[in-house]
């Protein structure tokens, strides 16, 4: 491998990697929910005075969930990239679906990962999330790549 495709390789498997670190940490006891109330409760008392304990848990539960969503996001947006290159810049269906695949398979293990962290559960319900973050995602970049009513296979490469 040259050094310039080792450096392309770099560029672009090195954000997929320290993003699942990212989301392998945000796994962790310093990220439960008892820890994340510590800031969150507060902060929400403090924007609104008036609010109660049930909507201050709901507001929480909410905030958990659109993260779960919004790490896997990402992590499908950093993986199509990854994939396509590796492709040779085709946006077909094929580096779609890989990421969509390894997105399911990091949530799936991330979700192994905390039933293993005594203030954590593991949860098939937080993996169908984390899958809708990574299926938009991933159809966010193809989307993005693929002129609307022209199948990928017939667009000319840029």
């Amino acid at each position: 491998m040259s050094n310039h495709n080792r450096i392309r390789f770099i560029k672009k498997w090195l954000p997929v990697l320290l993003w699942a670190a990212v989301i392998f940490f945000f796994s962790t006891e310093h990220f439960s929910a008892p820890q994340s109330s510590r800031i969150l409760g507060p902060l929400l008392h403090w924007l609104f005075p008036d609010i109660g304990p049930e909507q201050v848990s709901s507001i929480q539960f909410a905030v958990r969930k659109l993260g779960h969503w919004l790490e896997y996001f990402i992590l499908a947006v950093l993986l199509y990239r990854a994939l396509v290159d590796e492709s040779r810049g085709k946006h077909s269906v094929r580096p779609a679906a890989r990421t969509m695949a390894l997105a399911l398979v990091w949530a799936a293990t991330d979700e192994f990962h905390q039933s293993w962290v005594p203030s954590r559960t593991a949860s098939i319900v937080d993996v169908m999330i984390d899958g809708f973050g990574g299926l938009f995602g991933t159809f966010w970049m193809y989307l993005r790549h693929n002129r609307a009513g022209e199948p990928a296979s017939c667009r000319s490469e840029e």
